[in-house]
């Protein structure tokens, strides 16, 4: 059982939510333009571009798919397998957040199951620290403004990448890194989970230098086993 205590929250859950939600929305602006922009450099029609981040919304993998098409990879199964494998870490969020949802209509479900980003993962855990509990309202104001700010972020890519060559150059791909390492680093508050993080960057340069296949999910795998292997002595001394 959770041994944190709930908390009522100062402001109400969606002003909470906008305020929680709105700096890692704006940190992801520059790969929104990005991904509108090398979307139409692959070929793409801006119609197109633009429902990539409102149907698939899910930037890593959306610049997976854009790679492989602007690579001429023209059948479907190649970028469906590649996605898939880039997103699979949203498996261990929906697992994390399964009891808690569980319960909810099926419309709230499949809304938040659409929504659950990286980011909406972070501040609901962090919201759950703070007050105790899951806050379903909450969640879906988080969500539904890092979609909006996420889809005009690629709609001006778009636009910009219509009248400006070689967007990329600026280094907005930067912004991939930098939003990671701020919602990860926050979350190292354990030796398990520093032991979990530094494996997993270990293991992910080294099959990049190596040009080892499904790299990143490899990294992801060892750094979930280190990880885990370093709680368990500690939750077995609890239990002694």
């Amino acid at each position: 059982m959770s041994s944190v205590s709930a908390v009522a929250p100062p402001y109400p859950p969606a002003r909470q939510a906008l305020a929680d939600i709105l700096p890692l929305s704006l940190a992801v602006v520059p790969w929104g333009l990005l991904c509108g922009s090398l979307a139409l450099q692959a070929g793409l029609t801006p119609w197109q571009a633009q429902c990539l981040s409102l149907l698939v919304f899910a930037g890593a993998a959306q610049l997976a798919a854009i790679g492989l098409i602007s690579g001429g990879v023209g059948a479907p199964g190649p970028i469906l397998s590649s996605t898939a494998i880039v997103s699979a870490r949203h498996l261990l969020y929906s697992a994390v957040l399964r009891q808690d949802v569980r319960e909810q209509p099926l419309r709230w479900r499949l809304g938040l199951a659409f929504l659950l980003t990286d980011e909406l993962f972070v501040v609901v855990q962090a919201y759950r620290q703070r007050h105790g509990r899951f806050h379903r309202g909450y969640a879906l104001a988080a969500g539904l403004t890092f979609y909006l700010i996420w889809n005009l972020a690629t709609l001006a890519g778009i636009v910009l990448g219509q009248s400006v060559a070689g967007l990329e150059r600026f280094g907005f791909d930067f912004a991939i890194a930098a939003i990671f390492l701020a919602m990860v680093v926050p979350q190292v508050t354990s030796s398990a989970a520093l032991a979990a993080t530094l494996t997993s960057a270990l293991v992910a340069v080294a099959c990049h230098l190596l040009t080892v296949p499904l790299g990143l999910l490899i990294a992801s795998v060892a750094g979930m086993a280190v990880g885990y292997g370093s709680s368990r002595p500690s939750a077995e001394g609890a239990t002694t």
